[in-house]
C-alpha cells in the first residue's frame, strides 16, 4: 500500500488487516522520511489499547499524524486495521509512531483474537515508548486493563528477545474526579503483580522489571465533553516527547538500539517470529464478562450504601457527639449491603465474585472508617475530661496524689475499653489499640501537668517560710556583727533548712515520684536556703561604710555603759577614736566573706595589720601591701563580698568622713587660749575703738550675730556634721536657701502686723515684742526656730 502524505506527515499501513508485512511500502517510506540518514537517532512509538478508546485521535492530536479516526455519529466500530506506521510532526529527534488494531473487536469475533496478541507483542518488541490507552472507569478491570494481555506479552517477551528498555506510558482517557495520585498505584501495584506472577526463564529468574520497562502513567480529560482541556494536557503531553531519548526522557535509558538503515529488516524480521508462535492465549471470555458484571453490581450496591437512610441517620449521629450501640447498627447496615451483592452476583465465577466482593467491602469499610474514629474519638475525650473532674475532685477532698491518680485512670481506662468494644463492626479488624494509647498519653500529660504545678506549690510554700524564718534574722545579726555572728548565722541555717527538708521530704512521699527527682528538689530547697542567707549577706556588704560609721558614732559619743558621753575636756580621744575604729575594724572583717561552712581565715588580722597597726604606715616603700590583691588567700571568689582592694578604699573613706567627728570633739573647749585672748586684745584694739565712736556698727553687727545664731540653730551644724565633713556639706547646702527665706518671711510678717488700738492689742503687741526679744536667749531662739 502506498503511503499517505500530509503537511509534515507521512504515513504507510506497515502491517495489513491479515497480518500481511508491507516490505515494500515501509521501504517507500524509509526514503521519504529520510529515516536512514538518523543513526541511532531517533525513536519509536506505538499505541494499543480497546477498540473505539480514541487511540488513533489520541496519536493524531498528540504527533500531529493523519491516522483514520472513527465517525461517532456512524457507531463504534473498528477504524484502524492491521499496523499504520508514521512519522511525527515536529518532533526532535525523528520520532515514528505505530497505531495498533483495537483489541477485543467484534470485527474478528470472540475466539481469533491471535492478531490482537501478536501486534501487541509486536509493538513492545520494536518500540521505545508504548502508550497504553485506557479508560479510566475500567481501572482495576481485568479485561480493559489489559491485564491479561499484558502478562502473557512479558512471558513471551521474556522468551523471545533479549531484555530492552521499553517506557510503558499508561494514558488514562477520560480522567474522573478521582486524583491520579489514587489512581496511578492501583495500575503500578497492578503491573508489578503480573510481573511477579509470570513464570520465568533461569536467566531472568531474578530479574526485576525495572529492567525490561519503565512505567508511567498520565491522565486526560474528555475529548467529547473537555475539548479544550484536552487539547492542552495533549500539548502538555507533546513536551515529554521532545528529545525522548536524550538522558532523562522518557526513552532516556534504551537499550539494544537498532540503526536506522536495519530497522526495516529488523522489523520484519520480529515479526516472523511472532507470526510463527501459536501458543498464545488470553483469558476466557466467560471470565471477562464475570469481572464487568461483578463490578456493575458492585458499584451499584456501593451507591445504594451512601444513600441509605439508616447509614446517613448514624452518620449525622455520630457527627453530633456520642452514639450509643454504634457498632450493632453499622454491622447490620453493612451486612445488608453485602447480602445484597451475593444474592445478585452468586452465578457468576466464584474467583471474580470474591475479588469484587472483597473490593466492595474494603470500599465501604473505607467510607464507614471516619464515622468510627469520630466515634472512639467522642469517648476518648468523654473519658479523658471525666479522668480530670474526678481526679481534680479527689484532690481537693484531700486524697492522696498517686492514690487518687491510679484509681481514676484504671476506672477510665476498664470504661474506656468497654464502650470502645460497643463500637467495633463485625466486617473490619479495625485496632482502637492507637486511640486508646492517645488516651493513655493524654491522662499521663493531665498527671504530670497537675503533678509539676502541686510541685511547684509545695516548693514556692517551703521557699517562702525559709525565706521568712532567715531573712529578716540574718539581717538583724549581720548588722550587730560580731565574732559569734557567723556560727550563729550557721546554726540558723541548717536547723531552718533541716526543717524544711524533712517537711518536703515528707510532703513528697504521696506524689510517687522518682527518687532522683525527690533528691534534685531537695537540693534546689537546700540551695534555695543558702542562696537567701547569700542574698542578705551581699545587700548587708552594700551598706558596710554606713554599718561602720553607724557603729563609729555609738562607740565614739556612749561610754561603755551606753550612756551619752558628757565631754569635759579631760577624755582620751585619741583612745576613744582607736576603739570606735577597731569596732568598725570588726564590722568590716565579718562582712568580707561568707562564712557558712567550716572553713577558717586570717582576714580580721590582715585588715587590723593593714589599717589599724600604727607600724604599718612606717615601713618602707617596698613592703608588700597585703590589701594589694583582688583575692583572699584561701578564699574562693564565690564567698568573697569585699575583695581586699574594697576595704581598703572603704576604710579609706570611712576614716575621711569620720575625721570631723574626732576633731569636733577635740576642740570641744570652744575657748581660744589666753596668748590668743590677749594678741586679740592688742591688733583689735583700733577696730574696738571704731565700735566705739560708732554705736550704729554694734547695731549692725548684733542684727548680724543674731541671724548668724538664728541660722546656726534653724541648720543644726554640729548635728549634721558628725557624720562626715562632705555629708555634712551637702546637707547644708540643701537646707540653706529654704532656711534663709523662711527667716526672712517671719521677719516680714513681724514688720507688716497693725498697730494696737486698744488694751487688748496693746497686750499682744508687747507679747510680740517679748517673743522678739527673747531670741537674744540662745535656748528660747533655738526653740522658736525649731518651731517654725
Amino acid at each position: 500500500m502506498d503511503a499517505d502524505k500530509s503537511e509534515g506527515c507521512c504515513s504507510v499501513q506497515l502491517i495489513d488487516g491479515d497480518g500481511i508485512y508491507n516490505v515494500s511500502g515501509i521501504d517507500h517510506f524509509i526514503k521519504e522520511v529520510k529515516l536512514g540518514e538518523c543513526g541511532l537517532s531517533y525513536a519509536v512509538v506505538s499505541i494499543m489499547g480497546p477498540q473505539s478508546s480514541g487511540k488513533s485521535t489520541l496519536l493524531n492530536s498528540l504527533f500531529g499524524t493523519n491516522f483514520m479516526e472513527m465517525d461517532a455519529f456512524k457507531g463504534r466500530s473498528q477504524t484502524t486495521k492491521g499496523i499504520w506506521l508514521a512519522r511525527c510532526a515536529g518532533i526532535e529527534p525523528c520520532t515514528l509512531v505505530m497505531d495498533l488494531e483495537g483489541t477485543d473487536g467484534r470485527e474478528r469475533g470472540e475466539d481469533d483474537t491471535a492478531f490482537e496478541k501478536q501486534s501487541a507483542l509486536f509493538a513492545l518488541a520494536i518500540s521505545d515508548i508504548v502508550l497504553i490507552n485506557m479508560w479510566c472507569h475500567d481501572i482495576g478491570r481485568e479485561q480493559a486493563a489489559n491485564k491479561p494481555l499484558l502478562k502473557t506479552v512479558f512471558q513471551v517477551m521474556m522468551r523471545l528477545f533479549s531484555p530492552r528498555k521499553t517506557t510503558m506510558l499508561f494514558v488514562i482517557r477520560d480522567k474522573t474526579r478521582t486524583p491520579l495520585e489514587n489512581l496511578e498505584p492501583v495500575l503500578r501495584e497492578d503491573i508489578q503483580k503480573i510481573w511477579d506472577s509470570v513464570p520465568k526463564p533461569e536467566a531472568h529468574k531474578e530479574t526485576p522489571m525495572s529492567d525490561f520497562f519503565n512505567v508511567e502513567v498520565v491522565a486526560l480529560s474528555s475529548y467529547e465533553e473537555k475539548e479544550e482541556q484536552f487539547k492542552e494536557q495533549v500539548a502538555s503531553l507533546r513536551q515529554r516527547f521532545m528529545h525522548s531519548i536524550a538522558p532523562g526522557g522518557l526513552a532516556g535509558d534504551r537499550r539494544g538500539v537498532i540503526p536506522a538503515s536495519g530497522f526495516a529488516f529488523s522489523a520484519d524480521q520480529i515479526w516472523r517470529v511472532i507470526k510463527e508462535n501459536k501458543d498464545l492465549d488470553l483469558p476466557a471470555h466467560k471470565v471477562m464478562v464475570a469481572t464487568v458484571r461483578c463490578e456493575e453490581i458492585a458499584n451499584e450496591k456501593f451507591a445504594h450504601f451512601i444513600t441509605n437512610e439508616d447509614w446517613r441517620k448514624l452518620d449525622e449521629e455520630v457527627q453530633a457527639g456520642p452514639v450509643s450501640g454504634f457498632g450493632k447498627r453499622l454491622t447490620s447496615i453493612l451486612g445488608s449491603c453485602l447480602s445484597e451483592y451475593d444474592g445478585e452476583a452468586t452465578f457468576f465465577d466464584e474467583g471474580v465474585r470474591s475479588s469484587k466482593r472483597h473490593q466492595l467491602e474494603e470500599k465501604l469499610l473505607q467510607l464507614v472508617n471516619p464515622a468510627f474514629q469520630d466515634v472512639l474519638g467522642h469517648i476518648r475525650f468523654g473519658m479523658l475530661e471525666k479522668f480530670k473532674a474526678s481526679f481534680d475532685k479527689a484532690l481537693e477532698i484531700g486524697e492522696g496524689f498517686s492514690s487518687a491518680s491510679s484509681t481514676w485512670f484504671k476506672s477510665c481506662m476498664a470504661q474506656f475499653d468497654e464502650e470502645c468494644a460497643g463500637a467495633i463492626i463485625e466486617q473490619a479488624t479495625w485496632d482502637t489499640a492507637k486511640v486508646r494509647d492517645k488516651l493513655v498519653r493524654d491522662i499521663e500529660a493531665h498527671i504530670s501537668s497537675v503533678r509539676t504545678s502541686k510541685l511547684s506549690e509545695l516548693t514556692s510554700q517551703y521557699e517562702s517560710k525559709l525565706h521568712e524564718a532567715l531573712s529578716e534574722p540574718v539581717e538583724a545579726l549581720l548588722e550587730g556583727a560580731n565574732d559569734e555572728t557567723w556560727a550563729t548565722v550557721k546554726k540558723l541555717h541548717r536547723r531552718e533548712t533541716e526543717s524544711a527538708v524533712s517537711g518536703l521530704s515528707s510532703a513528697l512521699a504521696g506524689f510517687d515520684i522518682e527518687e532522683e527527682m525527690r533528691d534534685k528538689m531537695v537540693n534546689s530547697l537546700q540551695e534555695y536556703s543558702r542562696g537567701v542567707i547569700e542574698s542578705k549577706a551581699k545587700e548587708e556588704a552594700g551598706r558596710v561604710l554606713m554599718r561602720m560609721k553607724e557603729r563609729f558614732g555609738t562607740i565614739f559619743s556612749h561610754d561603755s555603759d551606753s550612756m551619752p558621753r558628757v565631754w569635759t575636756g579631760n577624755e582620751d580621744i585619741r583612745a576613744i577614736t582607736k576603739a570606735a575604729r577597731s569596732a568598725s575594724l570588726k564590722l568590716l572583717s565579718v562582712m568580707v566573706v561568707i562564712r557558712l561552712g567550716d572553713e577558717t581565715d586570717n582576714i580580721e588580722k590582715t585588715l587590723t595589720v593593714a589599717l589599724l597597726d600604727p607600724t604599718t604606715s612606717k615601713k618602707g616603700i617596698t613592703a608588700s601591701d597585703p590589701l594589694a590583691s583582688s583575692t583572699w588567700d584561701e578564699v574562693p571568689s564565690s564567698r568573697t563580698l569585699i575583695t581586699p582592694v574594697q576595704c581598703k578604699s572603704i576604710w579609706r573613706q570611712f576614716k575621711t568622713e569620720t575625721e570631723y567627728t574626732e576633731a569636733n570633739n577635740r576642740g570641744s573647749n570652744w575657748l581660744p587660749p589666753p596668748w590668743a585672748i590677749l594678741a586679740l586684745i592688742i591688733l583689735g584694739f583700733n577696730e574696738f575703738m571704731t565700735l566705739l565712736r560708732n554705736p550704729l556698727y554694734l547695731g549692725v553687727l548684733f542684727v548680724g550675730f543674731l541671724l548668724l545664731k538664728a541660722l546656726w540653730t534653724q541648720l543644726d551644724i554640729p548635728g549634721e556634721f558628725r557624720n562626715g565633713v562632705l555629708p555634712g556639706l551637702i546637707s547644708i547646702s540643701a537646707k540653706f536657701v529654704p532656711t534663709v527665706m523662711n527667716l526672712l518671711k517671719n521677719l516680714a510678717a513681724e514688720g507688716q502686723a497693725p498697730p494696737a488700738a486698744n488694751p487688748e492689742n496693746r497686750r499682744q503687741s508687747n507679747n510680740t515684742s517679748s517673743s522678739a526679744s527673747s531670741s537674744d536667749n540662745p535656748t528660747e531662739h533655738k526653740s522658736a526656730s525649731k518651731k517654725d
